[in-house]
């Protein structure tokens, strides 16, 4: 299959991988009714002995939201939910069901994620042995419901100092389990009495139930002694800390099942469908990518300079970035396009492209970002030096310069991790067209 532009066959790469983890659709697939009787999970669910509430967090939380009600209908009692600013894509119908919105900060936690979660645990002190609590979990849930043991904030000043480490998401929620009331079982202790049925759309590479959003209802399994290593490595360790580094109340014994509906594996196998029904050959490489977002970058120009003519290569997982202190726009997918740009340049017909499956890369205003073989001459022509803004954190700056480059999806209602395609053996050079660059005489 030819394409005009090298935006047209990622772009369609994205659209396949986004479709395939529509919140709304997974979460309708994950409920059904026999009679009077709804199917959660495993669980079966009678109303007419006894209430149903609903809690949503994260930025998937409406579009979950609103398929749960729509299915379950005069079955739903009460139910909260909280997405992050800018991501309630479509309207809730608060008016139609009996639910509340809160929108809140991310990926900080700030005084609205507070607000929001105390008027869930206000909801949930009313349930009984009969009543069944569905919760319904997204990427951004570890901002948006928290009630930590310490002043806000400190809270935040911690949060923001270990997004700035390096430390990975699972080292991250570890900590934040073990020093929030929410985190690490606290919403399904909150919901006791009653059942606790979740499902769960994942943005933690490797599906580990007790990380995804810091686990609201899960047990956790990570101790503070785990909580204050992590701590000190990354220097963030203080005797302030050190006494709210306590084990947590444990689970009551109430009835709780978790599913997860669907993550980054379900987005790559549908974008590599996609990519073999070109004709391409095209295989998915892993979905548990991590490491330094330069570092990856390298690998994946690597991966390009070796690949056949029409192959396509995916991954799928969540890099870090390690910030200095001079820090400028951009996120983890721009960094890593722009060290894998940097590695290719002056190879001929191979692409890297990487996006945020929810549309926000880091502070970079996009998704991701395209780069190839010719990214680097075009930024030269402009004077544009991309070590520079590589080690200043400024990959979004440096492919804002660039036409074409930016991947501009907009908040996408969904959060599965990030996506990495390498695409090689096809003519595409200046300005992403199918057109080769001048030759130097």
């Amino acid at each position: 299959m030819q394409f005009p532009t090298l935006r047209e066959p990622i772009e369609r790469l994205i659209g396949a991988a986004l479709a395939a983890v529509d919140p709304y659709h997974l979460t309708r697939h994950s409920l059904r009714r026999e009679g009077e009787v709804w199917l959660l999970g495993r669980h079966r669910f009678d109303p007419r002995h006894g209430r149903l509430f609903l809690v949503a967090t994260g930025k998937a939380a409406v579009p979950m939201a609103h398929a749960a009600a729509h299915i379950l209908g005069d079955a739903l009692h009460e139910g909260i939910v909280i997405t992050k600013r800018g991501h309630s894509l479509h309207p809730l119908a608060e008016g139609a069901y009996p639910l509340r919105l809160f929108e809140a900060g991310h990926p900080v936690p700030d005084e609205a994620s507070v607000a929001a979660t105390t008027a869930v645990l206000e909801m949930l002190a009313q349930t009984t042995a009969d009543d069944t609590v569905l919760c319904l979990i997204s990427g951004g849930t570890s901002a948006l419901l928290s009630q930590p043991r310490l002043p806000l904030a400190a809270w935040q000043t911690l949060n923001e100092a270990l997004l700035a480490s390096g430390a990975t998401i699972q080292e991250l929620n570890s900590v934040r389990q073990q020093l929030d009331e929410v985190k690490g079982g606290g919403l399904a202790r909150a919901a006791a009495p009653a059942t606790c049925i979740t499902l769960i759309l994942s943005d933690v590479v490797g599906n580990p139930l007790s990380l995804i959003g810091s686990g609201p209802t899960i047990p956790n399994p990570a101790s503070p002694e785990r909580a204050s290593e992590i701590l000190a490595r990354h220097g963030l360790l203080t005797a302030e800390l050190t006494p709210l580094l306590v084990k947590p109340t444990p689970l009551a014994s109430s009835p709780r099942t978790a599913v997860v509906v669907g993550d980054v594996s379900t987005a790559a196998r549908a974008a590599a469908e996609e990519a073999q029904g070109w004709g391409w050959e095209t295989r998915l490489l892993t979905t548990h990518l991590e490491g330094e977002a330069r570092e990856v970058g390298k690998m994946a120009a690597a991966l390009a300079k070796n690949a056949a003519p029409r192959t396509c290569l995916i991954l799928g997982g969540e890099t870090t970035v390690t910030l200095s202190d001079s820090t400028g726009k951009g996120g983890r997918n721009t960094e890593l396009a722009l060290a894998a740009g940097m590695a290719l340049e002056g190879v001929w017909g191979a692409a890297v492209a990487t996006f945020a499956t929810d549309g926000d890369d880091g502070n970079s205003g996009a998704a991701g970002a395209i780069a190839t073989g010719e990214t680097m001459r075009l930024a030269r022509q402009q004077g544009l030096d991309p070590l520079d803004f590589l080690n200043r954190h400024d990959s979004g700056s440096f492919f804002a310069h660039l036409p074409h480059t930016l991947l501009n999806t907009g908040p996408t209602g969904t959060n599965v991790n990030d996506l990495l395609f390498i695409l090689s053996g096809v003519e595409w050079g200046c300005g992403m067209r199918n057109e080769k660059p001048p030759t130097n005489h």
